[in-house]
């Protein structure tokens, strides 16, 4: 009896720490709220020392309930920062906020819309990888190389709406469909991973 009543009082404090962490700190909000829904941020850069640090660190969970209108100015953010960059994908770390979301243009779909992925998990892929040609980043500019990543992958996240997403993503051609890199590189952006880490052995890229 007692050591369920242990197990019970673990379970709940690890239940209130976890809901604790998930929620934005101050810094993160302050950051967020720091411009309108139509201002970019400010893209971290490899090249800045500090910058450095922060795309070097893991992410943490996003409470979608409690942080709803400062997550939705981010994500509004994000696009707006998106479109200046003229990139596929951006991550909330490379703006300085270490949290797991980002968007993504989903090149595999009619009129490539931008999606919001929150909370995302790769929970299976392809046993066989392949060499991703000019892999780039928006935090290392004016450097691409060739990347190792999965054929295919099958993913769980929820979207804006907070609805609950289960996808197989393919495609690793920047001729067609490229649709399971762009997500692998984003994703990794949330574990502190950047492309340059995942360079293929032999590479004609311009790193």
């Amino acid at each position: 009896m007692k050591i369920r009543t242990l197990i019970s009082v673990q379970i709940i404090v690890s239940a209130i720490f976890l809901s604790c962490n998930m929620e934005m700190t101050k810094e993160e909000k302050v950051l967020i709220n720091s411009g309108t829904a139509d201002e970019p941020f400010r893209v971290l850069l490899t090249a800045d020392k500090q910058d450095s640090l922060i795309l070097r660190k893991k992410s943490k969970m996003i409470n979608m309930e409690k942080d709803a209108a400062d997550l939705k100015l981010l994500v509004e953010r994000l696009k707006v920062t998106l479109d200046v960059e003229n990139g596929v994908g951006i991550a909330a770390p490379q703006v300085g906020i270490l949290r797991n979301l980002f968007i993504i243009v989903r090149v595999d779909k009619p009129g490539m819309p931008v999606e919001t992925v929150i909370n995302p998990e790769i929970v299976s892929h392809s046993e066989e990888t392949v060499c991703f040609e000019s892999d780039g980043c928006l935090s290392i500019p004016e450097i691409s190389g060739n990347s190792i990543r999965y054929s295919w992958i099958e993913v769980e996240y929820f979207n804006i709406d907070g609805k609950k997403i289960r996808e197989k993503l393919t495609g690793h051609s920047r001729k067609d469909n490229f649709a399971a890199v762009i997500f692998q590189h984003e994703y990794d952006h949330l574990q502190g991973i950047l492309f340059v880490d995942k360079l293929c052995k032999l590479f004609n890229g311009n790193f």
